[in-house]
């Protein structure tokens, strides 16, 4: 049995990519995107059906508006996952829109709004949002109208306790940024169970467990898949296609490292989770407040590629 499949039995994988073919490849329950996927898959011949459809239900390159546009481009290839996987899909806000709560709450409505026009319940639909203090109020107002959201661009426990405390379905610790951080940081390498994103995750799945938060942990950004078995048993884990096919190609064994029942006996301090702390622990933790703050500005640009490839489309 490969290793892919081993972690299958303690992990709900799901394929971070908007490459259709390698969520065929590699069977996953889930799937997620993001601007930069979008953007990529823009670039490439086989989708060029995907956009023109959404081009046209934008009302056609003689009246389409951009945003419009990016709305139905990225409810398309949300749709296009959804007839590969049978669970969920991911679909981001704009990340210009992270420090915008209003303006998160209608673009995630809209997004939805749309998902449900083309038939898709929302159930099967995940909108992320930045873990930005406003993000997560965002996500507390959608949550109660039944939208589920996935907090991305998590680096830090206070955001993982804000969103889970705001009822978040799902958030998104991104694994392999922060061992960015630290390998430039302290101009050092970590073994996988060393690894500061793998203990990242670890300390969020402990407290969730200890204190009974139904919030979903997927572990997200690996750079290796050493950092994917050390975290064997987490709620998620969402991988790309190259460490996929890694698993898929290893036999090596694979051991459940995450266990509830074991996260229930640990000892653990609650977190306060007010404004005013929660912006003093993300000032106060120099990686987390880095990492959020560049995974943002990146996300926001390929976003703006996507518009400028969208603007010359429509001429």
């Amino acid at each position: 049995m490969s290793s892919l499949d081993q972690l299958k039995k303690h992990t709900t994988v799901v394929a971070d990519t908007g490459d259709f073919e390698s969520i065929r490849a590699y069977e996953p329950r889930d799937a997620t995107t993001n601007p930069t996927l979008i953007h990529k898959a823009m670039e490439m011949e086989e989708y060029a059906t995907v956009v023109e459809a959404a081009i046209a239900d934008a009302g056609g390159k003689a009246s389409a508006q951009v945003e419009d546009v990016i709305d139905q481009l990225l409810v398309h290839f949300g749709m296009e996952i959804l007839k590969i996987v049978p669970g969920r899909v991911s679909t981001e806000v704009d990340a210009q829109l992270s420090f915008d709560v209003e303006g998160s709450i209608a673009k995630a409505r809209q997004l939805i709004g749309i998902y449900e026009k083309n038939g898709i319940s929302r159930d099967r639909i995940l909108i992320k949002l930045a873990s930005t203090w406003e993000g997560i109020r965002a996500a507390e107002t959608l949550q109660k109208e039944g939208i589920h959201c996935n907090l991305t661009l998590l680096f830090s426990l206070v955001q993982a306790v804000g969103a889970a405390e705001a009822g978040a379905q799902l958030v998104s610790p991104f694994v392999g940024r922060i061992l960015d951080w630290h390998k430039a940081a302290e101009g050092k390498d970590f073994a996988p169970a060393e690894d500061p994103g793998v203990h990242s995750v670890q300390a969020i799945y402990t407290y969730y467990k200890k204190f009974g938060y139904p919030t979903e942990i997927m572990g997200a950004s690996f750079r290796n898949t050493g950092e994917i078995l050390e975290l064997a048993g987490c709620d998620l884990l969402t991988i790309s296609p190259k460490l996929l096919g890694e698993l898929q190609a290893s036999d090596e064994a694979v051991e459940r490292k995450l266990d509830p029942g074991a996260a229930k006996e640990a000892e653990v301090d609650r977190i306060a989770v007010d404004e005013k702390n929660f912006r003093w622990l993300l000032n106060e933790n120099q990686m987390a407040t880095e990492k959020l703050s560049d995974g943002i500005r990146v996300f926001a640009k390929d976003m703006n590629l996507v518009r400028d490839r969208i603007a010359g489309m429509l001429g």
